[in-house]
């Protein structure tokens, strides 16, 4: 019966010195990481990468400037989605999204609301952009997208002054659509518009150190060079053979003009 008692004695200091291990121990989805930033810049130059797919959060305070960059490759549609959690108590805000290219020109919408008004009661904001399709070449008065790094700026508009100051969450996600041949132009860029690929030498043309935007596509630049223009072009050129074969041997004849006797 003693050795019964000192067994379980023991059983329970093992237990009880166990415990804290296990509770200090990280759980499983506590410690999984996406790689999604969790930040945002506050100029064009500390503007955070973020790639397609991901979704960004940051915690600010109201009336700060907001900056992520993303990259977007010819033939891409990208949309930029927002999303702002706003204090409990806060008066009517109003806030917007810009979007500018490589050469920090901004981009018009086609369509998303850039701009929204959030009410006295509303806990948060969305907005939404989406861009005209990149293009892989453009005339240089011309104001179309091109391949390159692009920027992001989330920003209140119109706040109370009682407003400014009080944390928020922002979220940010960048898809793109790709679409196709419709829109491919003839003609591309010698280099897509990303920081500091004009002073890059050229012995280092091949080190990503060199360029200060580190995040492009997953197939690279200028991977869209392949869309389905190739096959309509081949199915185009293939009817047009056999429509001259079919016409031309409709409108032969016999080889012999009428009138004349058969040949022995």
């Amino acid at each position: 019966m003693r050795a019964v008692r000192v067994l379980s004695a023991a059983l329970l200091t093992l237990g009880l010195a166990a415990a804290p291990a296990a509770a200090d121990s990280p759980s499983p989805a506590a410690s999984k990481d996406d790689g999604a930033p969790t930040r945002a810049g506050t100029s064009f130059r500390t503007a955070t990468e973020v790639e397609q797919g991901q979704i960004a959060t940051a915690r600010a305070s109201t009336g700060d400037y907001l900056y992520w960059s993303f990259p977007a490759d010819a033939g891409q549609r990208p949309t930029v989605r927002a999303t702002v959690m706003l204090p409990d108590r806060h008066a009517a805000e109003t806030w917007q999204i810009d979007v500018y290219d490589g050469l920090r020109r901004r981009q018009a919408c086609q369509y998303g609301a850039q701009t929204r008004t959030a009410g006295t009661d509303a806990p948060s904001v969305e907005l939404e952009c989406v861009l005209r399709t990149v293009r892989a070449w453009s005339e240089p008065w011309a104001d179309d997208p091109l391949p390159g790094t692009y920027y992001v700026r989330l920003t209140a508009l119109r706040l109370s002054t009682a407003d400014l100051g009080q944390p928020v969450r922002a979220e940010l996600r960048v898809d793109s659509k790709n679409m196709g041949g419709a829109a491919a132009v003839d003609g591309a860029l010698s280099e897509p518009l990303v920081p500091g690929i004009a002073s890059r030498p050229e012995a280092e043309a091949d080190d990503d150190s060199a360029v200060l935007a580190g995040l492009e596509p997953e197939d690279g630049w200028t991977s869209g060079w392949w869309s389905d223009r190739w096959i309509w072009t081949a199915a185009g050129g293939t009817l047009a053979a056999l429509a001259g074969v079919g016409g031309y041997r409709l409108t032969r004849g016999s080889g012999r003009p009428p009138g004349l006797p058969p040949t022995a």
